[in-house]
């Protein structure tokens, strides 16, 4: 082989150096970094989760009753039957809108909160709405007597709600302001003095016919 020839050979023989080929970075977003939340409702029920409190509830508001109401007395009472005794609760309640209107009802049954609901029908029935003057007192000293329990009302100016027992609760959710009230029976029957209360409420007359009344009286005179 000449000179040219074994040059040649050694040429083609030769190591090419290899062409690498450029690498492009792919950018992978950060939520698909993060691990997927593995949770199942039917598998994880009963699981307590913490993080916080419970998100607010847009636009939810409690509703407000129509009427305010108060229990003055619950008690067992027991009927006696062929087969044995029948318990039962009796409850007596006031219910009012503190804006002059006012009602005591009673109610039986073998539930409590039953019982609390028949009261409360039976109180909007015997609604009633009650003659105040501008400054939701009475306009006149009155006294009513229901079965044992007798009761007095009389106005004072800016001295507050003064009563007890049934007829301060009567009074408050009436409304009625600036009253001395007076329990002059012996009898501690909350029922028998809510009912007096109510009867001397239904008394009071307004303060206009009580002006006409004292100026025919001294005419009269």
């Amino acid at each position: 082989m000449t000179k040219e020839e074994i040059i040649k050979e050694e040429i083609v023989n030769a190591d090419v150096p290899a062409v690498s080929s450029p690498v492009t970075e792919i950018a992978i977003p950060v939520e698909a970094q993060k691990p997927k939340n593995d949770f199942s409702p039917r598998r994880d029920a009963g699981k307590k989760k913490g993080g916080g409190s419970r998100p607010f509830r847009k636009g939810f508001e409690r509703v407000k009753p129509e009427f305010d109401h108060k229990i003055i007395n619950i008690r067992r009472v027991a009927r006696v039957v062929a087969g044995g005794r029948r318990f039962s609760f009796s409850v007596v309640l006031v219910a009012g809108d503190r804006k002059g209107t006012v009602g005591v009802g009673m109610g039986k049954a073998g539930d409590t909160a039953l019982a609390i609901e028949k009261a409360m029908r039976s109180a909007k029935k015997n609604m009633f709405k009650v003659s105040l003057n501008k400054k939701m007192s009475i306009p006149h000293d009155v006294e009513a007597k229901y079965s044992s329990g007798t009761v007095m009302l009389m106005p004072n100016k800016s001295r507050g709600l003064i009563a007890g027992s049934a007829v301060r609760i009567v009074a408050d959710l009436a409304g009625v302001k600036d009253i001395t009230g007076k329990v002059f029976s012996g009898s501690k029957n909350s029922l028998n003095i809510a009912m007096a209360t109510v009867k001397a409420l239904k008394m009071l007359k307004p303060a206009k016919v009580n002006a006409v009344v004292a100026t025919e009286d001294k005419v009269s005179k």
